[in-house]
């Protein structure tokens, strides 16, 4: 052990919620501690910004792909940062990509990963979520005997496991909450159409504000999910008369913020905003945002299992797995302005 460590064995041990002789154990590549226990001390090392010993550095089990949309959606990195964590925990190096405009598509960061002898594959947000991209790519991967696991978007014409939050149950979440604060107009500000994630959002707030009084139609804006999308979005639901406002995404939902107060308009206090995904950023926004929370570490962790059972020899199974979001109330939702 480094003397530095030595020196620190007591925050190592406090910060990890051990005992100093379990401590001294973990860092030392002692047996006779449980795995969850080992993990928590090597947290705690890299937490303090201590550098773990080289006898507790694993040796790699092999290389598993991470292909992800972009980083500058905050729901991406907490997504990979969580799988990353996961896959460490079983011995196996994730090897991160990332689709940017100009950069490396989704096809060709296949490739690359599997001219690296990638063990399997997790793909976040990808082309199976889009229903106009041509499913065979997800085939010819399979038929190389690459096992992968796809990630929000389901695709019924892909054989492969699928993880998904509940995008139907998401805007019913987020049109009761409005409803029970008295706002009678309510509009979705959503990503594009061709997307499976947004055909179950739109599908689920049609349901939730089917006998809607503010009319037979639906307020329902396509955009794209980002800043400028859910301000261009929320413009045209404000000129409908909308008192509150659903969107797709956090993003989209801090654009649409922007644009209420462009207008003069308060928020809360004459227009509501409910985003989608959370991230620990939207308790410091102002207002505070209230949003429907994707259940990221559950999903990611069972995005590793369903990827775990193929890459140690069975079947590759053919089933959605689909988690329940949570509503978090903030501070940009309150009781609807008076008619």
């Amino acid at each position: 052990m480094s003397t530095a460590l030595t020196a620190r064995l007591a925050d190592i041990a406090a910060q990890a919620e051990v005992s100093e002789a379990t401590a001294s154990r973990v860092l030392n590549g002692r047996p006779g501690v449980a795995a969850a226990t080992r993990q928590r001390v090597l947290a705690a090392v890299d937490v303090l910004g201590y550098e773990r010993p080289a006898r507790v550095r694993q040796r790699s089990a092999g290389l598993v792909g991470l292909v992800i949309p972009e980083l500058t959606n905050p729901i991406f990195p907490a997504f990979a940062q969580v799988i990353e964590q996961c896959l460490s925990g079983y011995g196996y190096t994730p090897v991160l990509g990332t689709r940017m405009l100009g950069g490396a598509t989704e096809d060709e960061l296949v490739g690359q990963l599997v001219e690296r002898d990638v063990s399997g594959i997790i793909f976040l947000s990808g082309l199976h979520a889009d229903l106009t991209a041509d499913p065979a790519r997800y085939a010819r991967l399979a038929a190389r005997g690459v096992p992968f696991v796809l990630v929000n978007g389901y695709n019924e014409h892909i054989s492969a496991p699928f993880v998904s939050p509940d995008d139907r149950a998401a805007a019913a979440l987020a049109v009761s909450h409005l409803r029970q604060l008295g706002h009678r107009r309510i509009g979705l500000a959503v990503g594009p159409d061709r997307f499976v994630p947004t055909r179950r959002k739109v599908a689920g707030f049609r349901q939730a504000v089917a006998g809607d009084p503010a009319g037979k139609e639906p307020h329902i804006q396509h955009t794209l999910f980002t800043v400028e999308g859910g301000h261009a979005a929320a413009g045209a639901l404000l000129d409908a008369g909308c008192t509150g406002l659903v969107c797709g995404s956090d993003l989209m939902a801090l654009g649409a913020v922007r644009a209420a107060r462009q207008r003069g308009l308060t928020v809360p206090g004459q227009v509501s905003v409910v985003g989608y995904d959370d991230s620990e950023l939207n308790a410091f926004t102002d207002p505070p945002l209230t949003t429907v929370r994707q259940p990221v570490r559950a999903m990611a962790n069972a995005a590793v299992g369903a990827l775990l059972e193929p890459m140690g020899g069975s079947p590759m199974a053919d089933t959605e797995f689909v988690f329940q979001p949570e509503l978090v109330v903030r501070g940009s939702t309150a009781q609807a302005p008076p008619p």
